[in-house]
């Protein structure tokens, strides 16, 4: 409640699949992407800017989901992971282990696979050395 914000979903899309598009290959965005259509490959945000992925009712996505918000009501298989915010909608199945940090789960929808929450911080890593005295 009192930790670090999340970052904000993106509230425009700038990337559409629509419904009769089929996608064989992997797909990298950032920002706001909807999918209605078939992707046959990974779809990716690029790391370290926000990104949102809404997949609709009719969207099929065969691959790994990697993205910081994700709202779900179309069918999945393969890992997910929202290191933001994940929503399943009513119509959502997911075949695969899905890797979240909030979750939010309507009546209907369907997981196979495991829940892994995920609450990683990342730190800075410091190295210290330790010098010798030379002889």
């Amino acid at each position: 409640m009192f930790g670090k914000k999340h970052s904000r979903p993106q509230s425009r899309i700038d990337s559409l699949i629509g419904v009769g598009t089929t996608i064989e290959g992997d797909l990298n965005f950032s920002g706001g992407m909807r999918i209605d259509g078939v992707v046959n490959g990974n779809v990716v945000a690029i790391a370290g800017k926000p990104s949102t992925l809404v997949l609709s009712e009719h969207a099929k996505v065969t691959g790994e989901i990697n993205v910081t918000h994700l709202v779900v009501n179309g069918t999945t298989t393969g890992p997910v992971s929202a290191s933001e915010y994940l929503e399943l909608q009513s119509k959502a199945k997911v075949n695969g282990d899905v890797h979240y940090k909030t979750l939010e789960i309507q009546l209907g929808a369907i997981v196979e696979g495991r829940l892994i929450h995920s609450n990683v911080v990342v730190h800075e890593k410091v190295v210290a050395f330790k010098l010798s005295s030379a002889e």
